[in-house]
């Protein structure tokens, strides 16, 4: 599929632009720009208030950034009929970027053009507790016309602060409680969509005690840069290609401390600690689209793409010198924009094959374990539970399987959204946080 036939998912984005400075006076002096009277669709709880003991999932794909729920995150599934109870809905706008939850409130990056949003909800009732607004004119690349003019990237909470990065990469910290504006880094200039780019779609990164972002474009080159999460002042830069549209990890490979990401050809090891370039491994797309966040299993890299295939590399370092390896690759098992899941050395994940495969496939040795017969979705949000693996399809549909590396196995199927939803669900002890193509929503089970 290319770019151009593509239904833009949670991270490829169109880009915006923000002018120098950003957003609004108001804005930027971090006044709230709304009291929380926006559409909200109020129903009755369902047995009492909503428990709010959940552990916080507080960036993209989960606290530990792999799509792993924790136990005390996993609700008891109902049924498949009467299913979920939607208890509230409120609309933000429109967007690809997940939510995240911390300190019993959810925090949505949306755009009601001309103007990006960020609003911190009330996880029991759905209450507006404080939003944001600052305007950013959005040029579209020609590819990307069908499509949201996004966010993409999902927010990242660290203590009382809140990290977004936009579409043109206008990075900026918030008093989570209050919504004050802290500080903005404003990386726009290096953001180019004439070409094949279409805008920042990496998700901010925590590590170190720094905040870590991507950007830049094919034509100006990338940065990854790492920040002070207090001042906004910048610690390391790494320079080299454009970025792709997958989110950077934090990996330990040979005891030193790694952030791994893709470029628009390359998947790239940094050192955590100094930016310094420690591996490249060439990667190209035609079209750039490398949008699958890596994994690494302990001892293999696995990264994929809808036209490469799945590839895993060992990396090991001799004489002060990295080498990545090539370990083994199967083609016919190909990741356009779901990123899988790991468990018990086998990974879980969305081919594009046959207009959409689930696979079990070995990451040890890239052998496939099964493949459903195709068709099971556009794409889709993975996550992982002690005993299941979640499929969120971006037709609305939570497609439940038993985790097994022997066979597909579903146990239920759910309709939990009217609308697309591509965004990365939050899963609850009493039920799930969903994003539709406009709004944030929340499911208890019936």
């Amino acid at each position: 599929m290319h770019l151009r036939d593509a239904t833009f998912p949670l991270l490829v984005t169109a880009a915006l632009f923000l002018p120098p400075g950003g957003g609004s006076d108001r804005a930027a002096r971090g006044e709230n720009t709304s009291s929380g009277a926006h559409p909200t669709t109020w129903l009755p709880l369902v047995g009492g208030s909503v428990a709010l003991s959940a552990q916080d999932w507080n960036q993209w794909r989960g606290p530990a950034r792999n799509g792993t729920v924790a136990a005390a995150n996993t609700p008891k599934w109902p049924a498949a009929a009467p299913g979920w109870k939607r208890t509230w809905r409120v609309d933000v706008g429109e967007g690809y970027s997940s939510p995240v939850v911390s300190g019993g409130r959810i925090f949505v990056h949306s755009r009601r053009d001309p103007d990006e949003l960020v609003t911190a909800l009330d996880l029991a009732s759905g209450k507006v507790f404080w939003q944001q607004k600052y305007t950013t004119p959005f040029n579209k690349n020609q590819y990307a016309s069908g499509v949201s003019k996004g966010p993409h990237a999902t927010p990242l909470v660290i203590g009382d602060r809140l990290f977004t990065l936009g579409g043109m990469a206008v990075l900026s910290a918030w008093n989570t409680q209050t919504g004050a504006l802290a500080w903005r880094k404003d990386y726009s200039a290096s953001v180019d969509t004439s070409k094949l780019f279409t805008g920042t779609a990496a998700s901010p990164l925590a590590d170190g005690g720094s905040v870590i972002v991507q950007v830049g474009s094919d034509s100006k080159g990338g940065r990854v840069i790492a920040l002070d999460p207090q001042t906004g002042a910048e610690r390391w830069t790494w320079t080299g290609k454009g970025p792709g549209y997958a989110s950077p990890v934090a990996i330990t490979a040979g005891g030193v401390k790694q952030i791994v990401t893709m470029t628009n050809g390359s998947i790239e090891g940094i050192d955590a600690k100094t930016g310094a370039s420690l591996w490249s491994i060439p990667f190209p797309d035609d079209w750039h689209e490398n949008i699958v966040t890596p994994i690494w299993t302990g001892t293999h890299l696995i990264a994929s793409g809808t036209r490469a295939g799945t590839h895993a590399y060992t990396l090991r370092q001799t004489g002060g010198t990295w080498q990545a390896a090539d370990a083994w690759t199967n083609p016919e098992v190909a990741m356009y924009m779901s990123t899988p899941v790991l468990a018990d050395g086998v990974l879980y994940g969305l081919s594009s094959k046959k207009k959409g495969q689930i696979v079990a496939m070995d990451a040890a040795t890239g052998a496939l374990k099964w493949s459903t017969e195709g068709r099971a979705a556009d794409q889709a949000a993975i996550l992982l539970t002690a005993a299941h693996v979640l499929v969120l399809t971006t037709g609305g549909e939570l497609v439940l399987v038993r985790r097994s590396p022997a066979k597909y196995d579903e146990e239920h199927r759910y309709t939990v959204a009217d609308s697309a939803t591509w965004a990365v669900p939050v899963l609850l002890a009493d039920g799930l946080v969903v994003r539709d193509a406009t709004g944030v929503l929340r499911l208890v089970g019936s």
